[in-house]
């Protein structure tokens, strides 16, 4: 259970600091005053309760409630839900001087006795119950400006003391602060799935589909953005709904959805971000040039000149664009026909609009990143896995290798923690591991029947909307409101200064009653199972043909390759020209490959002079005809090949193919070298653990009652296993790349890069520290499933 507020603070105006009606605020009272040990107090919060500065005004403002959001070191979000309202203060302001410049006397403030200063109530929280933070502080003010028999510490105290919320999946709590009221808080069902309420439906009524879409590729590309409205709940909204369309991925970068007039210079960050203004400070953002520029009360957006945002992909565009103009724009479908059916008689609700239009982008992310578990590698030698993307692989499959958009998705760092997060093979699954497997068969329904897609994308909408809202029967709440009006009265007093002795002893009291540990102690945990595979990125059937349209073409490559091991070289020479036109298809360069690497293994692999050129021809002619992003796999199975084929040039002298191959591009991209050497590592321990799971296969046992090797020899044979490739690769890069000392530097480097600390943490260690070993290796394309249970402590 957590707190449902970790901090209450009354800021207000600092009369010492006054400069002609501006000054800074100051935090008057803070309760607890001693900072919770797992929480500990945000600093500044005083500049983001007025974002457009702390002023005194000459007239008294309704009070106004926003949320702003802040962000710590460890990337943990605090939610500060400020309520602010005005108070008098006489103020003695001396009249400008009647022989003063013009300037002067324009600038100079009207003398008034009566001015209004702001004053904030703040509730400090790290979670996200933002209606529930509005009526809470709603209370407290109604308590004080209608003088409602209820003491303001024991309002605080309990807020901060006694409302607890249970975690996701957990019931509904009801609650009472102790002013009358009934009020109900409801824990969604999954904590993965991120709250909208109805803010994604609200950004597109306020964008449009069109420029909502531009802006959401525009976040997924790493883009600099930054809104500007008037109202401050506006600002907050539309940024946390394009973070919620981020689903699954999660938005990582810069995230200041209120921006406070004095950090302005922080938009001068070279890293993306998303930030929001008043729009009084527009005319400040002429000077950012890549900065993308979002009028929220307008409904447009200005792109800058120098700033290109690839868009989705087509036909994944289309379908999308359809299915929003489905939900928010049903009357375009129905505007041609002669006999349009009639309205529906009731009116779908905002909050479920706004699930429908989720519901979309999870199917968009579901068919974008089809197969990607198909393209993940699990390295086992650390007690945690560690999982790497081959991006190229995926791209190649999905016919994307110079999509621009999907390219940069796979490069941000959003898709590096959503493969860390969702990686795993056994896990807790949610509501897109669902999707994801079973979009190919929506799609293919949804072509022979058109009207299945509003119907799928309504069922995944109710899934949307009970995790959000779980409880089918809704509590009525009773929360005071103040009278109409009040904020206007002449002889309002100002706030009291509470007691933090009443208010820490209510906090104490709360805290005594509420048994943490014992209270939702039965609730039933998510329960890990294997994630479903989903479907390949590219599938067998597909494959299959592709063989079958190049089977001619393979057997003449085979056979060039047995005249030149035979040494019929002019047999060879014949066919050769063929054999380098066939190279230009992906299945040739593959075939390829695997036929020289299966010479190597007959011990072949010093050859004449003849045959040499030749081979080396074939080498540069895949490489050349293949990308620098090696999508395919063809360098990395040519790196072997490099360092094994050779001719004697004299005596004592041998020349190795690699010294033939180091001009082309891929050997200079640093994503090659860290996929082949995680690609080398799954190998080696997959042929460690293949006997014993032969074993298990052929049912000699089952996967329960088999013993693993957990001995001490076993450590040390899978320690010897993958501590050489260290060394095996460095020289290898070395050999590649030309053998100069700014090469040398450069090899040094990209070691540097492919060796993740956790894997050279692991690998270097002696006795290595397994920590889990798989039960069970199911292998499907390039995925290993894997079970894990921890080995006994003997062996840890």
């Amino acid at each position: 259970m957590s707190r449902l507020a970790d901090y209450f603070v009354l800021v207000g105006y600092d009369h010492e600091k006054d400069r002609g009606g501006q000054s800074v605020g100051k935090i008057i009272q803070r309760f607890p005053e001693k900072e919770w040990d797992d929480c500990p107090f945000t600093q500044g919060i005083e500049l983001f309760c007025q974002p457009s500065g702390w002023k005194l005004s000459p007239q008294r403002c309704p009070p106004e409630f926003f949320i702003a959001v802040l962000t710590d070191m460890d990337a943990d979000r605090h939610y500060c839900a400020c309520l602010s309202f005005s108070e008098s203060v006489s103020v003695t302001l001396p009249r400008p001087d009647e022989d003063g410049d013009a300037d002067e006397t324009e600038n100079a403030i009207t003398q008034q006795s009566l001015m209004f200063s702001t004053k904030c109530l703040v509730l400090i929280s790290r979670l996200d119950y933002f209606e529930t933070f509005r009526n809470c502080l709603g209370i407290i003010y109604t308590a004080y400006v209608d003088r409602l028999d209820a003491q303001l510490e024991v309002l605080v105290g309990n807020i901060i003391g006694s409302v607890y919320v249970p975690p996701p999946g957990g019931p509904q709590i009801r609650f009472s602060i102790g002013a009358g009221d009934r009020q109900a808080l409801q824990p969604k069902l999954n904590s993965g799935l991120p709250s909208s309420r109805n803010c994604v439906a609200l950004l597109f009524q306020q964008l449009g589909i069109q420029n909502t879409l531009v802006l959401f590729c525009a976040a997924l590309t790493d883009h600099k953005i930054l809104f500007h409205s008037q109202s401050f709940s506006r600002l907050t909204d539309s940024c946390q709904a394009i973070v919620v369309l981020h689903y699954p991925l999660r938005f990582s970068y810069v995230y200041i959805p209120i921006l406070p007039a004095h950090l302005v210079e922080v938009l001068s960050s070279p890293t993306p971000f998303m930030a929001g203004i008043h729009s009084s400070l527009a005319d400040e953002t002429a000077e950012f040039l890549d900065v993308i520029i979002v009028d929220l009360d307008g409904g447009s957006i200005k792109i800058p000149e120098c700033v290109n945002i690839p868009m989705i992909p087509e036909p994944i565009l289309t379908r999308t664009k359809k299915s929003l103009h489905l939900i928010l724009n049903m009357d375009l479908f129905n505007a041609d026909k002669a006999f349009p059916p009639s309205p529906p008689k009731k009116q779908i609700s905002s909050d479920m609009k706004d699930k429908e239009i989720r519901a979309v982008f999870i199917r968009l992310f579901a068919e974008l990143l089809t197969g990607y578990r198909t393209c993940l590698t699990v390295i086992r030698i650390h007690p945690e896995p560690f999982i790497t993307f081959h991006k190229a692989n995926f791209l190649s499959n999905r016919g994307f290798i110079e999509d621009d958009f999907l390219v940069r998705v796979l490069d941000c760092m959003a898709f590096g923690g959503f493969v860390q997060e969702r990686g795993p093979p056994y896990r807790v699954c949610d509501i897109f591991d669902e999707i994801y497997a079973n979009i190919q068969d929506l799609l293919t329904e949804e072509r022979s029947d058109p009207n299945k897609m509003l119907e799928n994308i309504k069922d995944l909408a109710k899934q949307l909307y009970t995790n959000e809202y779980p409880n089918p029967q809704p509590y009525v709440q009773k929360v005071p409101k103040p009278t109409e009006e009040a904020y206007k009265r002449i002889h309002q007093p100002q706030f009291p200064y509470l007691d933090w002795l009443h208010v820490q002893e209510v906090i104490d009291e709360g805290i005594a009653k509420n048994n943490l540990k014992s209270k939702f102690s039965n609730m039933r945990p998510h329960q890990l199972r294997i994630v479903p595979i989903g479907p390949p990125s590219a599938t067998l059937t597909e494959r299959q043909r592709m063989v079958d349209n190049n089977a001619r073409r393979l057997e003449v490559l085979r056979n060039c390759v047995n005249f030149i091991f035979e040494n019929k070289i002019s047999d060879g020479r014949i066919i050769f020209p063929a054999v380098l036109r066939a190279l230009k298809s992906r299945v040739a360069r593959i075939a390829l490959t695997q036929e020289l690497s299966y010479h190597i293994r007959s011990n072949r692999a010093m050859l004449e002079h003849q045959q040499f050129d030749l081979v080396v021809k074939l080498l540069n002619c895949a490489l050349q005809n293949d990308s620098n992003m090696d999508e395919n796999g063809v360098a990395a199975a040519i790196l072997p090949l490099a360092t094994s084929f050779c001719r004697k040039l004299c005596t004592g002298v041998i020349q190795f193919a690699y010294t033939c191959v180091q001009e082309h591009a891929v050997w200079a991209t640093l994503q090659f070298w860290e996929a082949a050497f995680y690609q080398d590592v799954q190998k080696q321990i997959r042929q460690l653990y293949a006997p014993h799971y032969e074993e298990v296969k052929d049912g000699a046992c089952s996967p329960s009652t088999h013993t693993w090797p957990y001995s001490q020899n076993f450590v040390v044979t899978l320690q010897s296993c993958v501590i050489p490739l260290n060394s095996q690769f460095h020289y290898t890069m070395k050999f590649i790349i030309h053998d100069d000392t700014r090469s040398h530097n450069k090899v040094h480097r990209m070691m540097c890069g492919i060796q993740n600390p956790r894997l050279l943490a692991a690998i270097s260690s002696a006795p290595i520290s397994l920590g889990l070993i798989p039960d069970l290796l199911f292998v499907s394309g390039v995925v290993d499933c894997v079970l894990f249970h921890t080995i006994p402590s003997s062996f840890g």
